[in-house]
């Protein structure tokens, strides 16, 4: 909205009936969250209206940018500017309002990228609109023909305003709907209807004429890691090296082993037994005239003179 004509017309819209009402609304709603936002500099990105927004801030240093300068009174520094083309550093900013900014932008997508532009790292955005889905959603659709304002914006739903906060990085910190009464001009009738605000927040509070978000611009930090380089390990253990027996003199002796363990082996050989102290005995018929091979017990090789000795004895 950059011609003088419009805004005019649109600040006339909210000095009686239904504009009225809902300027007051939005100034309960904003003394209620400025007052927890903190800072060293806040700017407000349009002035649909004479009325200050941000009487209720702490923050003492404000700036309001706007196509057109207004005439009424503010306790910030008014300047003129485009809107989509903020003359403002990036990340210099500690609070960014925008009061029915978007909705009456031909860029809407490019004004929020500015007001994330301009942000710090953990600065905040305050945003207002106006809700298709409710009785003044019903009211711009019947009157969307006749190129009156504010019913020839283009409304935003709430839902659409927070996809487009999250691909900028935003947290959502907040959201309301409020003024659950439809639009009428007749402030005598609007105030008899003042219970619908009750029952509307109880009973349907996704349909109020408006909405607020407060949302958290995101930064992410990155932390160098240190690399750990360790070992490549195999896919396959490497195999045990098996003990060795060793003989203990004479071919029938005690065998004795490396390990303490007793060999798997030995526990299934016949006529093996084994004693308490590890050490494997063989029967008898482990002597001279016996042909069985123990592993590890091997029979002594004899002379001439003893087997001629047994042959004669076998004689005998």
């Amino acid at each position: 909205m950059k011609s003088s004509t419009a805004r005019n017309e649109l600040r006339a819209w909210h000095l009686q009936g239904a504009g009225r009402q809902l300027l007051q609304a939005e100034l309960a709603q904003m003394d209620e969250v400025l007052q927890n936002l903190f800072g060293y500099h806040l700017l407000q990105v349009g002035r649909p209206h004479d009325e200050d927004l941000l009487v209720s801030s702490r923050i003492s240093h404000r700036i309001v940018l706007d196509n057109d300068l207004g005439h009424g009174d503010c306790s910030a520094t008014v300047l003129r500017s485009a809107l989509d083309e903020l003359p403002i550093a990036s990340d210099s900013i500690d609070v960014v309002v925008l009061p029915h900014t978007l909705e009456f932008e031909e860029d809407p997508h490019r004004v929020l990228r500015e007001a994330e532009r301009v942000l710090i790292a953990e600065g905040h955005v305050v945003l207002l609109g106006l809700n298709p889905w409710s009785l003044w959603g019903m009211a711009r659709w019947m009157r969307r023909r006749q190129g009156i304002l504010p019913w020839s914006g283009r409304f935003l739903g709430l839902m659409r305003v927070k996809d487009w906060l999250a691909l900028l990085g935003f947290d959502i910190i907040l959201t309301r709907q409020y003024f659950f009464r439809p639009p009428l001009q007749r402030e005598g009738l609007m105030g008899k209807l003042m219970f619908m605000e009750k029952i509307g927040a109880r009973l349907w509070p996704r349909l109020g004429g408006a909405y607020l978000v407060v949302a958290k611009k995101r930064v992410t930090t990155l932390t160098p890691l240190k690399p750990r380089w360790k070992p490549r390990r195999g896919l396959l253990p490497a195999p045990a090296k098996p003990c060795a027996p060793y003989m203990d003199g004479g071919s029938c002796g005690t065998l004795r082993f490396r390990s303490s363990l007793r060999p798997p082996h030995l526990g299934i050989l016949p006529g093996v037994q084994v004693s308490p102290e590890g050490r494997s005995r063989h029967p008898a018929s482990c002597d001279t005239s016996a042909s069985m091979h123990v592993a590890g017990c091997r029979k002594r090789p004899r002379t001439r003179s003893q087997r001629l000795n047994a042959e004669s004895d076998h004689h005998a």
